[in-house]
């Protein structure tokens, strides 16, 4: 009987690593998988960087606009997509201003999302002149009566949302913009999942998470459109407004 303990003993020594290797192995598979699948996303999410026709063309614009009053630069996200910062010595305050901007020939999507955040500033000193901007950036689809309410209901007291875009800003120092005014919006999966559209998100200070923009292409002229602006729901109010800051 002893010996055959013994052997049994050693028969199941042998099993138990056997099983341990076979786990090990699969261990180890599963971790090489999860490596290379990551590898092969963030490969995919750099080439991103690479195959947006629109990223391609900021890249161009920011050699162009230089000296102009208005650059553009370009970079990525952590996550490797593509990302274009818009900056203005100064803001436009009138239609024939904004028409006089290098931007506002509207063939850079991510140009008339800045140019969007750039004339809404513009809202508390003179609304009709905003309007006229809006409606400018809006091509065949003008602003009715009820969307000029809806601007009035996100911006009257509350300035601040569409300043929160600009960098610098913060709840701390009342969402005060750095000179020149730089906005960056960036690409997702999302951004070019409907033909003819281009959905960019912007980070507010004031959220935890991005907003975005929708614009739609004019296929006769290249010219990129405004067509949606999420870019106004409430946020955190400057901290001097704040009783519980």
């Amino acid at each position: 009987m002893g010996i055959l303990d013994d052997l049994m003993k050693k028969a199941g020594a042998k099993a138990q690593n056997a099983v341990q290797s076979g786990a090990n192995q699969t261990k180890n598979a599963a971790r090489d998988a999860v490596r290379s699948n990551l590898n092969t996303a963030a490969g995919t999410a750099a080439n991103a960087v690479k195959s947006s026709p629109a990223f391609q063309a900021a890249e161009e614009a920011g050699a162009r606009l230089n000296g102009s009053g208005v650059s553009v630069s370009t970079d990525k996200t952590a996550q490797g997509y593509p990302a274009v910062t818009v900056s203005f010595d100064a803001l436009p305050a009138s239609l024939d201003e904004l028409k006089a901007c290098p931007l506002a020939d509207l063939r850079l999507p991510y140009g008339t999302a800045a140019l969007t955040v750039a004339v809404l500033n513009r809202w508390e000193e003179d609304r009709a002149a905003t309007h006229a901007m809006v409606n400018y950036l809006r091509g065949p689809r003008p602003m009715s009566p009820m969307e000029e309410q809806f601007l009035r209901d996100r911006l009257a007291g509350k300035m601040y949302v569409i300043r929160s875009y600009w960098a610098g800003t913060s709840p701390q120092n009342s969402y005060t913009p750095d000179v020149p005014y730089s906005v960056t919006f960036f690409e997702d999966p999302c951004t070019w999942q409907n033909p003819g559209y281009c959905r960019l998100s912007c980070v507010s200070s004031g959220a935890d998470s991005p907003r975005q923009i929708m614009l739609r292409k004019k296929e006769s002229t290249g010219e990129w459109f405004l067509w949606e602006n999420y870019l106004l729901p409430d946020i955190r109010i400057p901290a001097e407004a704040d009783p519980w800051a």
